[in-house]
């Protein structure tokens, strides 16, 4: 089956600021549950100037403690890899990012774009697709999906927050 989640947010900030505080969000004391994330590799293609940029993420295991009876579910820390694709002549980020914990039960992948908005030059549209689905778990498939819809749309409100919150720090009010 599965469950997908959809983001669309406009910041009120130029391009440049927004990418910048995106790869410096985490971790960071506003989100807990990230505890690290680690650059693996990065490189700048030379004839494009796209920058590649190869991160995993460490967070803590969120699963309710009733659901990690579950032998496979118990564990301390998901990890978490994201690829991007950085352009600053076209401004744009693509990003895509999927779960390397559980991955013979659950398939995790997000689709990820910051891009200048065609509303205002000075504002940053991001756009995010999330699919998460779940096998191999019986009778618990469907209620794992449903906690993973109910956790990523929490965290997409989270990230959208602890976004806004570095931005006003960095700059001050909104770009009009």
């Amino acid at each position: 089956m599965g469950v997908t989640v959809d983001v669309h947010q406009v910041y009120r900030y130029p391009f440049e600021l927004v990418v910048a505080s995106y790869l410096r969000k985490y971790p960071s004391p506003m989100e807990k549950h990230v505890t690290a994330i680690k650059t693996m590799e990065e490189k700048t293609d030379l004839s494009t100037g796209i920058i590649y940029r190869r991160r995993i993420a460490t967070c803590q295991n969120v699963i309710p403690e009733i659901l990690r009876k579950v032998s496979v579910l118990k564990v301390s820390d998901i990890y978490l890899e994201e690829e991007s694709w950085l352009n600053m002549q076209e401004r744009n980020m693509v990003m895509k990012s999927h779960c390397l914990t559980w991955t013979q039960y659950a398939s995790l992948s997000e689709e990820s774009v910051f891009r200048e908005s065609l509303e205002n030059p000075n504002w940053t549209e991001f756009i995010q697709r999330g699919r998460i689905s779940i096998t191999g778990a019986g009778l618990l498939n469907c209620v794992l999906e449903a906690f993973a819809q109910t956790f990523l749309n929490q965290g997409v409100k989270k990230g959208i927050r602890i976004m806004e919150t570095l931005l006003q720090e960095q700059c001050g009010c909104p770009f009009s």
